[in-house]
């Protein structure tokens, strides 16, 4: 698992070849800590074949707007620097990240 910041996002999330997954998450955000140790399991278990990354938006507030990440939690895939699907808030469930996980690996 990759820990992003604002000056290491461009060149390991916008400028990698491939899919990476990307965990937007924040210091008071519940629901981004009680992913962390499932999140951390996909990378263990799918991290041969996709870069896992994750960004702490409270560090990087313009950097998230930026990518459009208006609400927490956030997983997101990128191909070749593109965002390809998210899941968001009320979405982002285990079944439901490792299921868009699967269908990039």
């Amino acid at each position: 698992m990759v820990e992003l910041d604002k000056n290491t996002f461009e060149e390991e999330v916008l400028k990698a070849e491939g899919y990476v997954f990307v965990d937007f998450f924040g210091d008071g955000c519940v629901p981004c800590q009680a992913l962390m140790p499932f999140v951390h399991e996909m990378a263990d278990k799918y991290g041969d074949k996709l870069k896992f990354t994750s960004l702490n938006t409270t560090k990087a507030r313009r950097l998230a707007i930026g990518q459009k990440i208006l609400g927490l939690p956030v997983m997101a895939i990128y191909k070749d620097g593109e965002k390809v699907e998210e899941v968001v808030k009320d979405d982002a469930t285990q079944e439901n990240i490792e299921a868009m996980i699967k269908k990039y690996i």
